[in-house]
Formats: C-alpha cells, sequence, structure tokens
C-alpha cells in the first residue's frame, strides 16, 4: 500500500523497529521542521537511518530505502533551541522516492504488512528464540532479567524478533539489515544464528576469564608463599656468602 506524502525525521546513530519507543534529541532545523509540521496534523513521521552519521544535511543518497513509519509521542522545546522527542516505530515501510517539500523532506513509502507465519512453525520459532535469548540475558550479565519476562509474554513472531533485536549490541549496518528482512521467518533464523555466535563468544570469554583468573591466583600464592620463605630465611639468619643454615646443610648432604 501506497502513501504520501510523509515528513522524513534522519536518524544518525539508531534504527527504530516497530513496537521500538525511543527518545531523540533533534536539532537540526529541517528535522524541526518535519517534526512540528507532523504535530500540526496525525503525528506520524518516516523514521529512516543515515549511511554515515557524521552528514549534517542528508539527501535521499545519504538515507536508507527502508526505515520505519512511527508516531509521535512527545515533544519538548528545549533552552538551547533542540527539541528533546519520544517516537514509536509502527511498521517497516519502503521508500518509492523523497523529495523536498517546503523546508524539509518527504517520502513516497509503501508499507509492508506482516507476513503470517503457520502456527506450528510459529510456536517453534518462538520457543527456541525466547530460550536462547534467556541463555543470552544471563551470560551477558549486562542486559536487565526483567526484560525476560517481557519478552516471554509476546507470541507473535515479527514482534519477538524486532522486540530482542533492540536489547542486542549491534552496529547499524546489521540492524539495518535486520530491519530490512521483511520474511518473519528468514529474520528469526538469522536472528537465532547470531544469538548462537553471540553466546558461543560469551562462552569462550568466560573460560578464557576463569583461565586467568586461576593463574592470577596461583600466581599471588606463589609470590606469597615466597615471600614467606624469604622472611623465615631472614629470621634464621644468613651466611656472609647469602645462604641460611638449610641451604648450608643441604649443601654438605650433596657433597657426601
Amino acid at each position: 500500500m501506497t502513501k504520501s506524502p510523509y515528513p522524513i525525521l534522519p536518524l544518525r546513530d539508531i534504527v527504530i523497529f516497530p513496537h521500538m519507543i525511543a527518545p531523540l534529541f533533534v536539532g537540526r532545523l529541517k528535522s524541526i521542521n518535519a517534526i512540528e509540521t507532523v504535530m500540526e496534523a496525525n503525528k506520524e513521521i518516516v523514521l529512516l537511518t543515515q549511511k554515515k552519521p557524521s552528514i549534517e544535511d542528508p539527501k535521499e543518497k545519504d538515507l536508507y530505502k527502508v526505515g520505519a513509519i512511527g508516531n509521535i509521542l512527545q515533544m519538548l522545546k528545549l533552552p538551547d533551541g533542540t527539541v528533546k522527542v519520544l517516537v514509536e516505530g509502527k511498521s517497516r515501510c519502503a521508500i518509492k522516492n523523497i523529495h523536498k517539500f517546503e523546508d524539509y523532506l518527504c517520502a513516497d513509502i509503501v508499507l509492508f504488512e506482516n507476513e503470517e507465519v503457520p502456527e506450528i512453525e510459529q510456536n517453534e520459532l518462538i520457543s527456541k528464540l525466547s530460550n536462547l535469548f534467556e541463555k543470552f540475558v544471563k551470560l551477558n550479565g549486562k542486559i536487565s532479567t526483567e526484560i525476560l519476562s517481557t519478552i516471554s509474554e509476546i507470541k507473535n513472531i515479527n514482534n519477538l524478533t524486532d522486540s530482542i533485536i533492540n536489547h542486542l549490541v549491534l552496529n547499524i549496518e546489521e540492524k539495518q539489515s535486520f530491519l530490512e528482512m521483511i520474511n518473519p521467518i528468514q529474520r528469526a533464523q538469522d536472528l537465532i544464528n547470531k544469538i548462537e555466535s553471540e553466546i558461543e563468544i560469551l562462552g569462550s570469554e568466560r573460560k578464557i576469564r576463569s583461565r586467568v583468573k586461576t593463574q592470577m591466583e596461583k600466581t599471588q600464592r606463589e609470590y606469597y608463599l615466597n615471600e614467606q620463605l624469604k622472611a623465615i630465611q631472614k629470621e634464621l639468619g644468613s651466611s656472609e656468602d647469602g645462604k641460611n643454615e638449610f641451604d648450608e646443610i643441604e649443601d654438605k648432604i650433596n657433597k657426601g
């Protein structure tokens, strides 16, 4: 289904997925103009990520061709002239073309409808993905385990994959790649492979840390015992050539 025109909000270092809510700080004049326009209308805007975040005035070639149509939930003008907005992604969309409208960018878009997945296959994917993500969270240690209760309530594979992706540390290219995967089965399988790879890396890192810790403890123990031995030897007194009584007795025994 083609819709037009939608104001564009270019994003520097974030990819917005459907059902994702994120705060954004906006300082570019074109972006602020786009936000103010949609706030006066239906509050819907195209959230489109830049290929290079350093570009200050992005053109069509500087933006990815798949983004998310979203809502602006809140808008707050800050004293320094920037704007803070709270956005929510609604659904994936493809960009047909981009054109300048007054003083901001607009896009004609095609909305992607979620593909249906057979119930049995969907349940199998949800079960495997949920179990893997739980294992990853417990190994990672940097993600709140409270997220698991939220994830466990999601019974749609489209929503589950997007929600899990939001909690993984991926670069922009990887996240954009997942956003562009329209087929939910492919997206789920690729995400399963990614999490399995991350779990393997975390497992290897844990083994390495364990070995290093054991070696350090051994080294510290040996150092402590050596220092204790030196202290005992010093307490007993040393001969002029630096040998204590035990060393001298040992030398005599060895000489026979």
